[in-house]
């Protein structure tokens, strides 16, 4: 069940206003400004056990049937009894609370991360779309590529100065540390448990690393004076790693990184006993990023692309193509085709989707500025290339990795769709929340499909709060039930219908309200459930005692059995996040809210014959529609 509820955090999402092109406030490092920010943010709150529960019951009702709920009943009143098992655990977790700087955090990074012994790929890390390039040749592929490099440098030296702008949500700061893991950092593979290692210490990594045709090059971004290269300079360098990578005969020593956790933690030991070896992998593990100039792919129609560039960002297009070019533990992968197609993949464990969007957006902002510096022609050193000695065991290992990933690729299916209808601008036009409106639009879609509603997961961001990730959105609820049922009821008025539904989008809202843990009167008020239950059930676990029977109870499985797992990731870029679904019979969808338009992306795995991602894209589109048509022709919908 951990595993299980490790993929729900997928998505990542804070309902943020995107940021413009941000400069740093002062040019020299501001020493102890993020440390003085982050002492001065709340402590994540512990919420009433009782309150937690009551939620969990309510939360139950759409999702299980009667005769299931009053056995659950049951269970609850004997965890909630006086002096019973779950007091015993709400006092464990206090004890926590006082102890440490977050009580959640670091149970969260290892039962949703470093845990999970799914592959990265695909299960875990996101891929993010950008819009296509105005290019089809190296020469293209190489001066973005760049840009982008100068981009992050840019972003960089904010971080380093500490003078990265502070974020707000409601008019409360956040907390920024996540934007402080992303850089100089990578995933270690274990053999039952995963590390994550960052290296942004008092000597900083001043490297990049490059791959070009399963080729890894280490390239120096800074002068001698400390300086970053200009983008002519970066231009060059790249230019001469492109040229010496020509071969493409060479072991796609980064597609072990695809691997399930336990395979790579074993092929990763044997790896490393090389010495030469276990250099060029640390160079990869310390640099700031990885820069992935791919090959492109074959042609396909305009209506296609992207969903195809889409899967380019997730796992690479299989081992005939792009996977190989990949070093997938590493947290931030930029991909630039030389097609056109751009974007990049990020390992999740550091971070949640809208710090990386933020710096996305900076750097797409930063690769639009006219070039008006010239690079004075000083001679640079050759990019190292990182060699690797290749073992029989190594290939044999290789070649496992390159069949398990052709079984990923040819399993999912990524539906990546604009829809132009409307954006942002119509559900706040009638007064209602766009996320909202979303949510309950993706509940009458699957609702069409099954006559049936499923747990459904949406992320909200905890950023208020000390080192805070996420608490859960729970986008299904009686109200959501009770619209989509009538939406197709001819005997049901349009009034009726549009009551229904202003009552639904209002109850997402107040969920997500709630999931925020508002700060009332300078006082942390603590009312999500879903990081709570997974609080006493690991304190359970700490305890050495037996499981709680609430945990082992139907209910709690299909609560946590999420078929839609969803999250908002706004952004100012017109770009698109997607992952892959967290069960087996399930769909994982992404979207951004622009003003005038929505860019979704929908998964689901073909070896599942219950599931079809252009099927539920289609009904996503046609509820959309007939929700606005809905209000639209209403007189009572005009608030």
């Amino acid at each position: 069940m951990l595993a299980l509820l490790a993929r729900t955090m997928t998505a990542k999402t804070c309902l943020m206003k995107p940021s413009t092109l941000v400069k740093p406030v002062s040019v020299r490092k501001i020493p102890g400004r993020y440390l003085a920010h982050q002492e001065g943010l709340p402590k994540l709150p512990l919420p009433p056990l009782r309150q937690t529960c009551e939620r969990y019951l309510a939360m139950l009702e759409p999702v299980i049937s009667e005769v299931e709920m009053n056995h659950t009943r049951q269970l609850m009143a004997e965890f909630l009894r006086s002096g019973g098992v779950g007091e015993r655990l709400q006092k464990g977790l206090e004890r926590r609370a006082r102890k440490t700087e977050n009580w959640l955090s670091d149970w969260w990074l290892q039962t949703a991360y470093l845990e999970f012994r799914m592959p990265v790929v695909v299960y875990s890390s996101p891929g993010v779309l950008l819009p296509r390039l105005e290019f089809h040749d190296r020469q293209g592929q190489i001066r973005y590529a760049a840009k982008l490099i100068s981009g992050v440098l840019d972003f960089k030296t904010m971080i380093d100065n500490e003078t990265l702008p502070v974020e707000y949500l409601g008019g409360k700061p956040l907390c920024m540390n996540q934007y402080y893991q992303v850089l100089s950092s990578c995933r270690i593979p274990g053999p039952k448990r995963d590390t994550v290692v960052n290296h942004t210490g008092k000597r900083p990594p001043a490297h990049i690393t490059v791959v070009h045709n399963f080729q890894f090059f280490v390239l120096d971004v800074y002068n001698s004076d400390g300086t970053p290269l200009t983008v002519d300079q970066l231009y060059m360098q790249l230019e001469k790693i492109w040229n010496s990578s020509l071969q493409t005969n060479k072991e796609p020593i980064g597609i072990l990184t695809s691997q399930h956790r336990n395979t790579w933690g074993k092929a990763y030991s044997n790896l490393i006993k090389d010495k030469v070896n276990k250099e060029s992998v640390r160079a990869i593990q310390k640099s700031i990023i990885t820069v992935c100039l791919d090959a492109p792919m074959p042609r396909v129609s305009d209506e296609l692309y992207r969903s195809r560039a889409a899967i380019q960002m997730l796992h690479g297009g299989g081992s005939r193509w792009n996977s190989g070019n990949r070093w997938f533990d590493k947290t931030l992968q930029f991909i630039i085709g030389e097609d056109g197609s751009c974007g990049l993949s990020y390992e999740h464990a550091p971070a949640e989707g809208p710090p990386i969007v933020s710096l996305v957006d900076h750097v797409v902002e930063y690769t639009k500025k006219s070039e008006m510096v010239r690079s004075p022609m000083v001679p640079l050193p050759m990019p190292q290339k990182l060699r690797f000695n290749i073992t029989p065991e190594i290939k044999k290992d290789i070649e496992k990795a390159k069949q398990n990933m052709n079984i990923m690729v040819h399993d999912l299916d990524v539906k990546v769709i604009v829809f132009s209808h409307f954006g942002k601008n119509f559900p706040k036009s009638q007064k209602m929340s766009p996320d909202a409106f979303i949510q309950i639009a993706l509940q009458l879609a699957y609702f069409r499909m099954y006559q049936a509603c499923c747990s459904t997961y949406e992320s909200a961001s905890l950023r208020m709060f000390r080192l805070g990730r996420t608490d859960t959105i729970r986008s299904t609820s009686s109200s959501s039930l009770s619209f989509t049922c009538a939406m197709d009821d001819p005997s049901k008025q349009n009034t009726e219908k549009v009551a229904l539904l202003h009552k639904a989008v209002q109850a997402h809202r107040a969920y997500t309200d709630m999931v925020r843990c508002v700060l009332c009167c300078s006082r942390s008020v603590a009312r999500a459930i879903d990081r709570h239950l997974l609080g006493l059930k690991m304190q359970a676990i700490e305890d050495l005692t037996s499981m709680p029977e609430i945990f082992m109870d139907t209910a709690y499985a299909v609560s946590m059995h999420y078929n839609l797992s969803t999250s908002q990731v706004p952004a100012k870029t017109d770009c698109v996040m997607c992952f892959g679904p967290v069960v087996p019979d399930g769909y994982g969808v992404c979207y951004n809210p622009m003003e005038e338009h929505i860019n979704f992306a929908v998964s689901a795995f073909n070896s599942c014959d219950e599931t079809d991602a252009s099927n539920l894209a289609q009904a996503l589109h046609g509820a959309l529609l007939d929700m606005r048509d809905l209000l639209e022709q209403t007189p009572q919908a005009k608030l």
